[in-house]
């Protein structure tokens, strides 16, 4: 037998192995089911120690940074979730750290454009007041930051605390509900 009668003798037992495979009967379920069962419980977007800049005109002014990001496109509504935290930190036109919000949990419902912020939440806005609180909540539609949790904002010589506040979304005006705290009176 020649060495090219040899090649065809051994393709043909190769795709006659092949055919006999798939002419199989028997069918694994596993492997025939659909591999999603619910679209919407599965994130089109997953990343890892992900920081992103923003900016405004052509000028970075903001950056969001957190060790997962996931993006629920097909949920009822869509979200993002960021299950390891969330950093943001808004920039002046030096690039220096004006203002930032850091919290353990971070949520973002895309149709009702609102961030909810769980755990340890921490914010520092442009005059430098600290706000310390367990959640909060920011409706980006009506530029609004609000929380029902019990609140402590520390100011350079002041420590507010209360339990609720209501805040424009650059958090410099704000109402504290149910206040207490020492304020330092000069004689």
């Amino acid at each position: 037998m020649t060495r090219q009668g040899r090649h065809i003798g051994l393709l043909l037992v190769i795709v006659s192995f092949l055919l006999a495979m798939t002419s199989c009967e028997h069918h694994d379920p596993r492997f025939t089911t659909s591999a999603v069962e619910d679209r919407a419980a599965i994130p089109v977007l997953e990343v890892h120690q992900v920081t992103t800049l923003i900016s405004d005109s052509g000028v970075t002014r903001y950056r969001i940074s957190a060790p997962q990001w996931l993006v629920y496109d097909k949920a009822t509504p869509p979200y993002w979730d960021f299950p390891k935290g969330i950093l943001l930190e808004q920039f002046d036109a030096g690039l220096k750290v004006e203002a930032s919000l850091r919290a353990d949990y971070a949520y973002y419902d895309e149709e009702a454009q609102l961030w909810r912020l769980r755990g340890h939440v921490r914010a520092k806005n442009k005059a430098g007041d600290k706000f310390i609180t367990e959640e909060l909540f920011w409706e980006q539609k009506t530029e609004r930051i609000y929380s029902d949790s019990a609140i402590a904002i520390r100011q350079q010589q002041t420590v507010i605390r209360g339990k609720g506040f209501d805040a424009n979304q650059n958090m410099t005006q704000y109402t504290i509900r149910e206040t207490n705290g020492v304020i330092p009176v000069k004689d």
